[in-house]
């Protein structure tokens, strides 16, 4: 602190010769350059009150200059430049499942115990098993078709000729599920003719696609498990289309970095689609060999290629279904999965497509 600092407030009790006066009273600290304000304190009229109010005033300026250095710098030349500190990038994050991978396994491990038994020892309970899943897969699509689009597929006919095809085609063949198809179609025309008349192309045309894409496609493990290795032929139809899905999956999720279809399923890659085809024909020799009487290495390649072509356009399938719909998934009802025909979407277009090259390569019986 220098002497210009000081100031000469004039007032009342004010002690001192005019020389005195014109002398400076006490400290007045300077605050980014405004004029000092604070009145000056009343001091009895001695010599040593004008001392005492001198280091009065002097030490309440020292205070406030010990406040203004712990608030804050006087100046900004005074305050230290600290180096910029130069952000850390963001720690890389791990690549994580869409879903809940213990709920599906358990689910899934769950679903296969009962295929599997059901499969190997009454096939009437795996004709059954193949029933339910239809008629809930049938619920499922027609309630959302009706949810997100308001179209009114008549459930009733399409449940009761969706079981009758899956149970007509194992007892009667290719013509046996025919037959029910069409039967099945005109009981939705039929049906709908009951409510009134708008709205009823877009109800019927939905009605029988409904029809064709779960209960027609789905006949074609029935047809499967006509045959005399039937067990084993349904065995292999669902071990390649699992192993693909499997492979799919695993190869994307590790190296998967060009999209397949981004616009269909953003999630999908084409290393994925590949890990899918190398999966599906290492399984498809080994059953061919091992499982299928009569079956050779070389018909179970070309047999996994054609199933990892199908399983993917089939996901694609009910994946555009799906966006179209503005849904994630077709339902809940199996934890890790969505729905029933969530795990239906590769299966169905999939089984006509082992079928067809199983009676190419070892007949039907």
């Amino acid at each position: 602190m220098n002497d210009s600092s000081w100031g000469a407030p004039q007032g009342a009790g004010y002690w001192g010769t005019p020389e005195m006066r014109a002398a400076p009273a006490g400290p007045a600290h300077d605050v980014h350059g405004a004029q000092q304000t604070r009145p000056m304190p009343i001091v009895p009229d001695t010599p040593d009150a004008g001392r005492d109010a001198g280091r009065e005033t002097e030490s309440r300026d020292d205070r406030d200059r010990d406040a203004a250095h712990v608030s804050g710098p006087l100046f900004r030349d005074e305050m230290p430049q600290e180096p910029m500190s130069t952000p850390l990038p963001p720690p890389p994050q791990k690549k994580r499942a869409g879903r809940d991978l213990r709920a599906a396994i358990g689910v899934g491990v769950g679903l296969g115990a009962v295929i599997v038994a059901s499969l190997f020892i009454v096939k009437a309970v795996f004709i059954g098993v193949i029933v339910v899943a239809v008629v809930v897969g049938l619920w499922e699509l027609t309630s959302r078709l009706q949810e997100r689009k308001g179209i009114k597929a008549p459930l009733i006919p399409l449940a009761v000729g969706g079981a009758a095809m899956v149970v007509a085609g194992y007892a009667r063949g290719p013509e046996g599920a025919w037959i029910a198809m069409a039967l099945t179609a005109l009981a939705v025309l039929v049906w709908r003719m009951t409510e009134p008349p708008e709205g009823y192309l877009k109800d019927v045309t939905a009605g029988v696609f409904a029809a064709f894409y779960v209960p027609f496609l789905a006949t074609f493990v029935a047809l499967l498990l006509t045959a005399d290795d039937g067990s084993w032929r349904v065995l292999t139809f669902l071990v390649l289309t699992v192993v693909s899905d499997t492979g799919a999956y695993a190869v994307g999720w590790r190296f998967g970095k060009h999209k397949l279809a981004p616009r269909i399923s953003p999630g999908k890659t084409r290393e994925g689609l590949l890990g899918a085809v190398a999966f599906a024909m290492v399984a498809g020799a080994l059953c061919m060999e091992f499982l299928i009487d009569g079956g050779a290495w070389w018909q179970g390649l070309l047999l996994g290629l054609a199933v990892a072509a199908s399983a993917t356009l089939g996901d694609l399938g009910e994946s555009m279904i799906k966006r179209d719909l503005g849904i994630k998934d077709m339902g809940t009802l199996l934890p890790g999965h969505g729905g029933i025909m969530d795990r239906l979407d590769s299966l169905l277009p999939t089984a006509p497509v082992v079928w067809l090259l199983l009676v190419l390569f070892v007949g039907s019986g």
